[in-house]
């Protein structure tokens, strides 16, 4: 499972993110414990790491919402070091900043003008209570997780899916807007030819990176889960990824999308179906199996991207031991200790932390009261 680099957050500063007005981390280069009751900033701490390694937060949507709210400007700045088993040491600086609905990134200070190529240099993969709806909530967070997958394995992709859906847009729009298919008909013509071409990329770049996905999934579910689980998981494509075929789709289904004001066919449909023991796994899991599903897709989702840029991204835990019982947290301990990755975890019980194995004598604890973190 080891990548041939190792990346590493050597130290960051916060300023203004959430209730971090001003703070300075120097991290461990392997286990990162940051501990602290709720609401003191242990999440925002993790997020303003996700913001310096994206540009975007994991929390919401609208960047303006991380800035503190006594301030208008707000900036991480990180030190990355990239290490190899043998040969050379990396090291690279990157800013991250937000000013109204304006971000700024830089790395070694200069402007990055494309968000894709800031956001696949430091990879990070985060986990955090509320991702445990990929396994039990709408198809779209699933879509969501191999689009950032392929963001990795087929970066290429990101444009098709912009193009896509401003095309997919259009289409809803004439659908919603006409009472008759013929007085539209170039124009929807000419916006299928943009689904067919655009669609047909997303669906291989999502089947293969499934494809992919799907090995290291099940392992990691078998040193998960409770023993004795079958697992499946397979990408149920909405579309197709032949551009011809995808078009002649588009065009039969007009009288029916018509009726239906919306688009029926497409990767816009597309799900990750998972199954139990030959059962759909978002109806017959319990509570706990819906963890270890989605903690196995997170440390999937991990080792597949070690793989697409021989680069150990960082890992980012987000009170993980409150979502799982004692004997499933040692055996998602177990599973990491085998990993590369720098990790940064927060709880609430620093106590449970206590696995040797995965610090590997290169651990830090930190403690955060009200905005403010100290060495532990």
């Amino acid at each position: 499972m080891a990548a041939q680099r190792r990346l590493v957050l050597a130290s960051c500063a916060v300023q203004s993110i959430r209730n971090l007005q001003s703070v300075q981390l120097e991290a461990a280069p392997r286990l990162n414990v940051i501990s602290g009751e709720n609401g003191q900033g242990k999440t925002s701490l993790l997020e303003a790491i996700y913001l310096l390694a994206t540009s975007k937060s994991f929390r919401t949507s609208r960047l303006a919402d991380v800035v503190h709210h006594e301030a208008t400007v707000a900036s991480v700045r990180g030190k990355w070091i990239e290490t190899f088993a043998s040969g050379p040491i990396l090291t690279r600086t990157q800013t991250f900043g937000i000013e109204g609905r304006r971000r700024h990134v830089t790395i070694d200070g200069e402007r990055i003008k494309r968000l894709t190529d800031y956001a696949t240099r430091s990879p990070v993969v985060v986990f955090e209570p509320r991702q445990l709806s990929i396994t039990t909530g709408p198809a779209a967070e699933r879509r969501t997780m191999l689009d950032r997958l392929t963001l990795f394995t087929h970066p290429s992709v990101v444009e098709d899916r912009s193009r896509y859906n401003k095309a997919l847009k259009e289409r809803q729009r004439l659908l919603s807007e006409c009472s008759s298919i013929r007085a539209v008909e170039s124009e929807l013509e000419a916006y299928e030819r943009l689904l067919a071409r655009h669609g047909a990329a997303i669906t291989q770049a999502r089947s293969e990176a499934t494809t992919k996905l799907r090995v290291a999934f099940q392992s990691a579910f078998e040193e998960i889960a409770a023993p004795g689980l079958l697992l499946e998981a397979s990408y149920q494509a909405g579309g197709c990824d032949e551009e011809d075929a995808a078009a002649q789709q588009l065009f039969e289904d007009r009288p029916k999308d018509l009726r239906r004001k919306r688009t029926s066919f497409g990767p816009h449909q597309d799900d990750l179906y998972l199954q139990i023991d030959g059962h759909p796994a978002r109806i017959v899991a319990s509570q706990g199996q819906h963890r270890a599903l989605t903690l196995a897709l997170k440390a999937a989702e991990l080792r597949c991207i070690a793989e697409a840029r021989d680069v150990s991204p960082i890992l980012l835990l987000d009170d993980v031991s409150s979502e799982l019982d004692p004997e499933r947290t040692r055996a998602l301990f177990a599973y990491l200790a085998k990993t590369d990755s720098q990790i940064f975890l927060t709880t609430t019980r620093q106590n449970l932390i206590v696995s040797e194995e995965l610090a590997r004598g290169e651990r830090r604890d930190f403690h955060v009261v009200e905005g403010a973190i100290q060495s532990a």
